[in-house]
């Protein structure tokens, strides 16, 4: 099976949203060093049932929160997708020293993500 493991909140305002779940949850933030203004998003400890995420800038105001799960294999899953009525939206993209990344829509318009984990990509 391939888990859920991390979410995504688009924010107009970073700041504020951090803010916000800081106060209402005591979720820790802090600003990635990669190639895009990001922030990784932790939601309690390492040995406690659940997933962290992150937070980018939204694009545009209907971008919604996205949930990522866990693929042996990218480009085998995009495949999976298209073969089963969804549309790859964003094609396979390195995230530097994490993996492989796609995004895409299932046949109702949801959008997901699915990662696979090779530190070697984008290298």
């Amino acid at each position: 099976m391939n888990r859920v493991i991390h979410f995504e909140i688009p924010a107009r305002d970073p700041e504020a949203m951090i803010s916000f779940f800081t106060n209402v949850f005591g979720w820790k933030f802090q600003l990635w060093e990669g190639p895009m203004e990001y922030w990784t998003i932790t939601t309690g400890p390492d040995d406690a049932p659940g997933i962290n995420g992150g937070m980018m800038r939204e694009n545009d105001s209907t971008q919604p929160v996205v949930n990522t799960s866990d693929v042996a294999d990218i480009d085998a899953t995009a495949a999976l997708v298209e073969a089963n009525g969804g549309t790859v939206v964003v094609p396979k993209m390195p995230i530097p020293g994490i993996g492989w990344l796609i995004y895409f829509t299932d046949p109702r318009g949801n959008i997901h993500g699915a990662m696979q984990t090779d530190p070697a990509a984008g290298s």
